[in-house]
C-alpha cells in the first residue's frame, strides 16, 4: 500500500491581515507570502467546504477583502 502523502505546511501568517485590502493586492500578497491556493469569492457565494490545506480564501464586496479564512 502507498504511504500517505503528508500536507506541506501552511504559511505563517494570519488571514485577518488581509481584511480591508484590495483584493489584486491582497491575492498577490498572499502568494508572496506562500499560499500555493488563493480563492476569491463574492458575497453569499455557493462554496464546498471542505478543509484544504495550503487554501486561503477571501471574500471580497466592492472590491476589498471583507473577511479571510484558510481553508
Amino acid at each position: 500500500m502507498a504511504p500517505t502523502p503528508t500536507p506541506s505546511a501552511e504559511p505563517d501568517d494570519s488571514p485577518d491581515t488581509y481584511v480591508g485590502l484590495e483584493a489584486d493586492r491582497a491575492e498577490g500578497l498572499a502568494r508572496e507570502r506562500g499560499w500555493p491556493t488563493v480563492r476569491s469569492l463574492p458575497p453569499g457565494a455557493i462554496i464546498t467546504m471542505e478543509y484544504r490545506v495550503g487554501r486561503l480564501n477571501f471574500e471580497v464586496k466592492g472590491g476589498r477583502v471583507a473577511r479571510a479564512w484558510k481553508g
